[in-house]
C-alpha cells in the first residue's frame, strides 16, 4: 500500500501505467476508517492493481484537485486517467470490487 502525498502523487498515480486505485480518506471520517480494512484486504486479491491511499486531512488541496469533494471516495485510474469512483453508498467492499472488475 503506497501512502500518497503531493510529492509522489503525479509519479505514482498520474504517470503510472496500468491500474491504480486510491483511497481518499480523512482522519475524522468514521466511514473511511471502517472501510479501510476492506480496501486493504483487496490488495492481495488484485496484484495487477496498484493500491494507494491519500490522507485528505493532510493533502486537502491535492484531494480537491482530483475532484474529491466528499468522503469516503475511492478512485480508479488507468494509465493516469480517472476511470471511475466509489463514493458514499457505493464505497463498500462490493462496490470497490465492481469498480476494479469493470477495468480488468
Amino acid at each position: 500500500m503506497i501512502a500518497l502525498s503531493k510529492s509522489n502523487f503525479t509519479e505514482e498515480v498520474l504517470e503510472s501505467k496500468g491500474l491504480v486505485i486510491v483511497d481518499f480518506w480523512g482522519e475524522g471520517c468514521v466511514p473511511c476508517q471502517a472501510l479501510m480494512p476492506d480496501f486493504e484486504s483487496l490488495e492481495s486479491q488484485y496484484n495487477q492493481v496498484k493500491f494507494a491511499k491519500l490522507n485528505t486531512t493532510a493533502e486537502r488541496k491535492l484531494a480537491l484537485s482530483q475532484r474529491v469533494l466528499g468522503l469516503p471516495t475511492i478512485v480508479l485510474y488507468k494509465n493516469g486517467e480517472r476511470m471511475g469512483e466509489c463514493t458514499k453508498n457505493t464505497a463498500s467492499l462490493e462496490g470497490i470490487k465492481a469498480l476494479i472488475e469493470s477495468q480488468l
